[in-house]
């Protein structure tokens, strides 16, 4: 099993910016989507980014930036110009032939 363990959340001015880190305990083959989720309370899980194996990427959010370091096994959610509303826990999720793996999630909260 592998295990998946984020970084980087905190609290943040509206308008600032934060870079989320996912550390993987391993390297994962086979992989189809490197991905990032949030949930807000009461809210439903939503994805806000994904990176593909031919290195597309795609983001719900314009100010959201996806990116991985494959020597280090570590994806990356860089955000910018935070607003009140991207308040969520953010979770990292890989989708890959041997499984789908989630982290435990990192708390971003933003003050108006």
């Amino acid at each position: 099993q592998v295990q998946l363990v984020e970084s980087g959340g905190g609290l943040v001015q509206a308008g600032g910016s934060l870079r989320l880190s996912c550390t993987a305990s391993r390297k994962i083959f086979e992989w189809y989507a490197m991905t990032w989720y949030r949930q807000a309370p009461g809210q439903q899980r939503e994805l806000v980014a994904q990176l593909r194996p031919n290195g597309g990427t795609d983001s719900v959010e314009g100010r959201f930036t996806i990116s991985r370091n494959n020597v280090g096994n570590t994806l990356y959610l860089q955000m910018i110009d935070l607003q009140p509303e991207d308040t969520a826990v953010y979770r990292c999720a890989v989708f890959a032939s041997g499984g789908t793996y989630w982290g435990p999630g990192t708390q971003v909260t933003v003050a108006s």
